[in-house]
């Protein structure tokens, strides 16, 4: 079950990720962070989800930065 404080954790990710990758969308990073977030569904340990999925979500939309700018050129 997701807390109120993994909740807001997460918002954080997806501001983080934001920041960091701004020529992708926001609603992107949102599914990325969310997508991870449901491969931790029904973990009974929720501490350190928060910092997991930042950098699964970060792994992954680094990856598709170069696909991006290739789509753009």
């Amino acid at each position: 079950m997701e807390s109120e404080y993994e909740t807001r954790a997460l918002d954080g990710v997806i501001d983080r990720l934001a920041e960091r990758f701004p020529h992708i969308p926001r609603t992107n990073i949102a599914r990325a962070v969310r997508e991870e977030h449901e491969g931790f569904d029904g973990s009974p340990v929720r501490d350190y989800i928060p910092v997991l999925i930042e950098h699964a979500a970060k792994q992954r939309l680094r990856t598709t930065v170069p696909a991006e700018r290739h789509a753009l050129a």
